[in-house]
């Protein structure tokens, strides 16, 4: 993905299970690309809570030592990416807390719009926060309701907020999971030999053996215990609106989700793209990992051959240690790195999912160039992000949204490629087969299903973006040096 674009976070449940703790690490680590920046996973024994988290990735967090300290036959865990909020411990997830109605945990996919309003709301009232996140609102909320059941006071909590929700609540007695009433974020229903889960996307369940049974409905409550699995319907139904980046780039092919298989989406999505928007080339490359499917498709309708011509460095983590002497477009190289043997004098298409700011383009056609290559045809799977998105991915505003600015040839000339062609939104929803879903595109076009305006947070990030974004117009629009 060529911007800063960020994945977003993944929730798993398990319930009735004798190694709770120890298929909850496996389902997080099956939904690892959701979130690396921190990890946890609250257990429980029917008595009380046992929680662990910590930042960095899961299989750094979790030791044998740590599980054994997790007993119990459920539990919940969480994969965490900072959309809202801070990246740190007090903000990882599960978030545990205990008042006068017992334990509870609660884990959160997704982005509040009211979060703030509501925050302040909660202050006034005496409520303490321990991090930055919104999804701790969720517990404050729960925690001041006066009725003496948890399922009942999460329905009156989440009447109370707006936006994108996939929620997984566990407290001694039950595990809860909701879906937001329009269905934003992914939630799947599972089954392990009789325990029933609940997950972000069906990968996790394929990497523990376990049965996918169905998709949780938006609006839907799951109540799960050990007389099994109860749905409720308590909230108003809505026409859905699925975030159709999950497919363009944030789910993992081998999922299936919004009544689709991932994969065949992205090669759909490339070989539409080769019909409207085709190039003379001698290779079709793909930005690894995540424009691997869409090139595949490419280049099974153009006939052109498919070749990697990047290879992706899978090591490379949150941060690294850059050399004192200036290495030009070290950022990019030490993700990347061209093939020179297989791409030098050669024309190339390269596909990739996105542009957000276009720098990272900018790079990666220069590190093309310079290794050898005759051309680069720039061609992303997705039409032109041009708004930022509230529910849940950290797009960034729209003043450093290079498409919200400038045309598509200014675009290419920016970066520097010999041609650039977007996907266009037709094409994209000619790929999805909605059949009686539908999905939110307001990063495309501008057309948010949320009512009201974005948080006071968002709006104050909009006018910091135009500011950024101004000061450094005069580089932005510089000529690209190859």
């Amino acid at each position: 993905m060529s911007g800063d674009k960020k994945e977003l976070c993944g929730v798993f449940g398990i319930w009735g299970h004798g190694e709770a703790a120890n298929l909850a690490y496996l389902g997080l680590y099956g939904q690892q690309h959701r979130g690396q920046e921190s990890a946890g996973i609250t257990s429980t024994d029917g008595r009380q809570l046992y929680t662990h988290r910590a930042m960095g990735l899961v299989a750094d967090i979790f030791s044998r030592e740590h599980l054994e300290k997790l007993p119990g036959s459920a539990a919940i865990g969480h994969v965490r990416y900072a959309t809202s909020g801070h990246s740190d411990l007090q903000s990882a997830q599960p978030i545990p807390v205990g008042c006068w109605r017992g334990q509870v945990a609660v884990a959160h996919n997704g982005n509040l719009v009211n979060a703030v309003e509501l925050r302040k709301h909660l202050e006034r009232r005496g409520a303490i926060f321990a991090g930055s996140s919104d999804s701790e609102v969720f517990v404050h909320l729960m925690a001041k309701n006066s009725d003496p059941s948890w399922e009942t006071a999460l329905i009156a909590t989440l009447s109370q907020v707006r936006g994108a929700y996939s929620l997984v609540v566990l407290t001694p007695q039950q595990l809860l999971a909701v879906r937001d009433p329009l269905g934003y974020r992914p939630l799947i229903l599972g089954d392990l030999d009789g325990s029933p889960i609940v997950c972000s996307e069906s990968c996790a369940l394929n990497l523990i053996g376990a049965r996918f049974v169905r998709e949780v409905l938006p609006g839907e409550l799951l109540v799960i215990d050990d007389r099994g699995v109860t749905s409720r319907r308590p909230f108003v139904e809505h026409t859905s609106a699925h975030c159709i980046f999950e497919f363009i780039y944030f789910a993992r092919p081998d999922s299936f989700m919004f009544g689709e298989s991932v994969h065949r989406v992205r090669r759909s999505l490339g070989r539409e793209l080769a019909i409207e928007a085709p190039a003379e080339a001698d290779m079709v490359v793909p930005v690894p990992d995540s424009g691997v499917w869409a090139a595949m498709g490419y280049a099974a309708e153009s006939g052109i051959p498919f070749e990697m011509g990047l290879i992706r460095n899978h090591y490379v983590g949150r941060t690294f240690i850059e050399p004192e002497s200036s290495i030009r477009d070290f950022g990019v190289k030490i993700k990347l790195n061209p093939v020179r043997e297989v791409i030098g004098g050669k024309r190339l298409v390269v596909i990739d999912d996105s542009i957000v700011r276009g720098t990272t383009s900018r790079k990666l056609v220069r590190l093309l160039k310079s290794a050898g290559a005759a051309e680069v045809h720039l061609r992303i799977s997705a039409p032109p992000t041009r708004w930022p998105c509230y529910y849940g991915i950290d797009i960034p505003t729209r003043s450093e949204l290079i498409a919200a600015r400038l045309s598509v040839d200014e675009i290419r000339a920016y970066i520097g490629a010999d041609s650039l062609g977007y996907l266009s939104l037709e094409g994209l929803m000619k790929c999805v087969h909605p059949r009686e879903h539908h999905f939110c595109k307001a990063c495309f076009d501008g057309a948010y299903r949320q009512e009201g305006e974005p948080a006071a947070d968002e709006r104050h990030r909009e006018a910091s973006g135009a500011a950024r974004a101004a000061s450094r117009e005069s580089d932005l629009m510089a000529p690209v040096r190859t």
